[in-house]
């Protein structure tokens, strides 16, 4: 059994099919990408595992726990944390500061009536959330106000916020999408270096081939909302199903 395993999923949006008869099968502490041309159903698929939406028909069980029903604050809670294609943080606040904040929210299970002030007064949780920035290469910018970041430090603080909740499982949308070579090889690292020191298994949705063959040791292809392939990597470069299903099959 894997940590994370999805079967049988479908999802239609009035004539359109976008997930059709999904299977998958995330082992634990295995980074395992999904990928597929524009319109495929990727984005689609991560948001039936974080609750933003509940498929047709099918299940998804993390942990064995069945994820369907439940509210996107509550699979939180059970140690699923997503990294957004478009980072989602307080750029009003420091570094630290939103850091700190999933860290309390998670240790109290939700939000409380003006955590900002609170969490400020919570020395532990300013020394988790410290901890998490020291592996993220940012503590020499706590202090700094998000909105001054770099796109890359961005995404860098954006793990950090989802690191310091401690998950199991990290969905990774589009994590060095906009990002320059020099960005996104350090978030390759980044992550290498995350599953190094914490074991956390992540499932990653990315175009770039180069992101997907550092990291992943498993990939389904998926196309049309139907997984084509799943496979090791290095059966998947050259697997005429995904040679068709990105360059069409007069290509092939």
């Amino acid at each position: 059994m894997g940590i994370l395993e999805v079967q049988n999923v479908n999802k239609r949006f009035g004539g359109l099919q976008a997930l059709n008869n999904v299977n998958l099968n995330v082992e634990e502490g295995s980074v395992h990408a999904i990928i597929g041309p524009n319109g495929a159903g990727k984005s689609t698929l991560l948001n039936c595992f974080v609750g933003r939406l509940t498929p047709d028909t099918g299940s998804v069980m993390f942990n064995g726990q069945s994820l369907l029903g439940i509210k996107p604050h509550e699979i939180n809670q059970t140690g699923v944390s997503r990294v957004f294609q478009t980072p989602e943080i307080f750029t009003d606040l420091t570094v630290l500061e939103n850091v700190m904040i999933p860290a309390f929210a998670k240790r109290d299970g939700a939000y409380k009536l003006n955590p900002f002030k609170r969490v400020r007064e919570e020395a532990e949780v300013r020394d988790a959330a410290e901890e998490v920035l020291v592996d993220v290469g940012l503590q020499d910018k706590k202090n700094m106000t998000a909105a001054e970041m770099s796109r890359g430090d961005k995404r860098r603080l954006e793990m950090a916020m989802c690191l310091v909740q401690d998950p199991k499982l990290l969905l990774l949308d589009e994590p060095t999408a906009g990002m320059a070579r020099a960005d996104t090889n350090r978030t390759i690292d980044l992550l290498k270096h995350i599953g190094e020191t914490r074991g956390i298994t992540k499932v990653v949705i990315e175009h770039d081939m180069h992101v997907v063959f550092s990291l992943a040791d498993k990939i389904s292809v998926l196309a049309q909302g139907t997984v084509l392939v799943e496979d090791k990597p290095e059966n998947i470069k050259g697997h005429p199903k995904v040679r068709e299903a990105y360059l069409g099959e007069a290509q092939v």
